[in-house]
Parts: structure tokens; C-alpha cells; sequence
């Protein structure tokens, strides 16, 4: 063999240690405790997918994953923790619309989620449904719509929050239907729904985990689904795309990881979250709460994602919503 061969050989046999010495690290990934960190309170819907999902990754690494619950600032408190932690694959965020609103909502961020947030994968999706006091005449969307033109600005809207997917919806469809409501907001779901229930709101878009034993109780009454078809939970609730074409708000939650992890440990991860989402045991547990499991490749939770983010900043500065 001569010297240049050789030379070759020792230079391909350089190149390829980093490639193994990445592969071994994501083989033996985790090496001690996983943090999910949760923008939302320990209670909510999203601590519920959170801990289930720890859970199941606990089970299949063999490492506690633990769920951190650090709610505040719109989620934001959580994301910038998350995108200041070493990108070693131990701290996971899980997060969701609000999220993407963030950069449109707040002038001045210490993070840049598509800068700083790498996508691993989506965990679930489902329908927000509007809900109203059944006190309220309306017995459906356009007698609904019909009201509040015929009473302009006298129908108040309450959201879990200013900027909150809740109110994002709502301004959504004020756009859509060309009316005007109040919007009132408060400091999360819970006590919204209590006031629409005691009608010192009249309309809520609330996740469907929230409101359903409402609806089935005749407490609240449910008008339509936001999501593009109706939902196996309410089959016989319309979605408001049949009034209102390419009408489309999903809830949703995924899973991020600071921006520079190894992609051999984003891939496992993103592996064995779809596997997990592909199980009777998560399917049907999340199927109690009214969500479906929401599989994606690490791309396509990126360009979602993204698509996400375009959307509701239209809707942001379409409403001139301004972060409190």
C-alpha cells in the first residue's frame, strides 16, 4: 500500500470516529434523570401528556423522565429554560400553539423558537369547541352569528388568557363571521368555564378535555368544533368549516429539545414517542380526553410548526393583540 493510500484510509478512519462516538452516545442515551419541562400548572391537560409521556419514555429508556411544571409568561418561562439547557438530550420541552404565537405576541424575547428549539415530535391533536350559556338563544352557529350582528360588542367572549390559543380562536372567528364580541380574559380555563356557566360570559372556545362532561350535562351548550371535520367525541357537532371553508384550529401539543441535541438522540426520541402513540393502552387513554395521537417525523413537526406560527401571526396583528 502506498503513502497516499494510506493516508486516505487514516483520514476516512478520522472522519468516521465523531459519526460513531455520536451513534455510541445516543445508544446509551439517557445517562441519568430526563427533565420535561411543562409551560402549563400541574392539573391541566397538558401536565396530563406531559406525565403520560414520561411515563412511557421512563419504561422504554430505562431513565426517569420527570415532568417540571414552569407555567408562566404564555409558556414562555418554560421555553426559555429550555433553550438555555445544554443540548445533551436531558431537557425535553413540551409545548404547544402558544408557543408559536410568542414571537408575535412579546417584543422582546430572550429565545427564538425556531432558532433555539429544535422539533422532535407531535404528541396530540383534537378539536377546541365553542361552547355558550344555554341561557343564550342561539341553537346553533349562524343563529349565533345572527345575535351578536343584530347586538354588536354586547356578547362577551372569555378566553384562558390574552394571547392564549382561547382567544387566538376567538379573534379567528370574529374575522371569519365579521362580527364583534367582547373579550374577556382570565387566568386560565377553569375559571372561564365557571363564569360561562354562572353567564357572566355568554361564548368559550375550550379544549374538548375541559368541556365535554359540561356538554354531555347541559351546563354548557356546544355549537361547533374548530378543527377541519368533526370530532369522533361530538360526531354531531358541526365544525366550523362547514359554515366557514378552510375554517381550521387544532389543538395541539409536541415535544422540543434545545436546538443543537445529536440527531441520532432526536431521532430515538421521535421513534419511540410515535411508537408509544401507536399503542391501545395511550390511544385509548387519550381518546377518553377527546385528543388523537398526532405522529410526525421531526420535519414535518418543523414545517407544521412553522405553518403554525405564519397563521397565528396573521390573526395577532390582524386583532392588534398586545401582550399584557
Amino acid at each position: 500500500m502506498n503513502c497516499s493510500r494510506r493516508h486516505l484510509l487514516r483520514l476516512v478512519a478520522a472522519a468516521a470516529i465523531p459519526g460513531s462516538a455520536r451513534i455510541a452516545a445516543a445508544q446509551s442515551y439517557p445517562t441519568r434523570q430526563v427533565r420535561i419541562i411543562d409551560g402549563f400548572p400541574a392539573g391541566s391537560a397538558s401536565d396530563f401528556y406531559a406525565r403520560l409521556l414520561g411515563e412511557w419514555l421512563s419504561e422504554r429508556f430505562g431513565q426517569p423522565f420527570i415532568v417540571e411544571n414552569r407555567p408562566g409568561a404564555a409558556t414562555n418561562v418554560a421555553t426559555e429554560m429550555v433553550a438555555k439547557a445544554a443540548p445533551d438530550g436531558h431537557t425535553l420541552l413540551l409545548f404547544n400553539t402558544s408557543a408559536t404565537a410568542s414571537a408575535a405576541l412579546y417584543e422582546r424575547l430572550n429565545f427564538d423558537l425556531t432558532r433555539d428549539i429544535a422539533p422532535v415530535a407531535g404528541l396530540v391533536r383534537g378539536a377546541f369547541v365553542l361552547v355558550i350559556n344555554p341561557s343564550l338563544a342561539a341553537q346553533n352557529v349562524p343563529e349565533l352569528i345572527s345575535y351578536a350582528k343584530a347586538n354588536p360588542g354586547k356578547l362577551n367572549m372569555g378566553s384562558a388568557g390574552i394571547g392564549s390559543t382561547q382567544h387566538l380562536i376567538g379573534e379567528l372567528f370574529k374575522g371569519a363571521a365579521a362580527i364583534d364580541m367582547q373579550h374577556v380574559p382570565y387566568r386560565g380555563g377553569a375559571p372561564a368555564l365557571n363564569d360561562l356557566i354562572g353567564n357572566q360570559i355568554q361564548l368559550y372556545f375550550s379544549g374538548l378535555t375541559g368541556a365535554i362532561e359540561l356538554v354531555r350535562a347541559g351546563k354548557v351548550r356546544a355549537l361547533a368544533v374548530t378543527t377541519a371535520t368533526r370530532s369522533p367525541t361530538l360526531p354531531d357537532i358541526p365544525a366550523l368549516a362547514e359554515f366557514f371553508p378552510a375554517f381550521e384550529a387544532s389543538g395541539w401539543t409536541g415535544v422540543g429539545i434545545p436546538k443543537h441535541a445529536p440527531v441520532e438522540i432526536v431521532m430515538r426520541l421521535n421513534a419511540e414517542i410515535n411508537r408509544g402513540l401507536a399503542t391501545p393502552r395511550i390511544r385509548e387513554r387519550l381518546a377518553h380526553l377527546g385528543v388523537l395521537p398526532f405522529e410526525t417525523t421531526p420535519h414535518e413537526f418543523g414545517e407544521f410548526l412553522t405553518a403554525e406560527s405564519e397563521k397565528w401571526t396573521r390573526v395577532i396583528r390582524a386583532a392588534n393583540i398586545k401582550a399584557e
